[in-house]
């Protein structure tokens, strides 16, 4: 499985979690210079930045717009 289908996998997954919500970090670290997104992780400065401090509903947002993204990105893989 590519790791862009794990990473969309785990974002339909992170759904069901309340508490204790876990970074979509994949060791990845590379921002896309068209996008400003993570090409790992999908997240912008501002959300990697931030996540150590967010509550985990704001976790939980940033892994729905993750989803987004990777549904907008490569819609025939994953459409909406």
């Amino acid at each position: 499985m590519s790791a862009i289908k794990r990473l969309a996998a785990r974002a339909v997954s992170m759904r069901a979690v309340a508490d204790n919500v876990p970074s979509p970090c994949s060791s990845v670290c590379r921002m896309g210079p068209s996008t400003g997104l993570c090409e790992g992780c999908f997240r912008s400065l501002d959300e990697i930045r931030d996540w150590s401090t967010s509550t985990d509903a704001t976790k939980q947002q940033v892994w729905a717009a993750i989803a987004r993204r990777i549904a907008t990105a490569y819609p025939q893989e994953f459409p909406a």
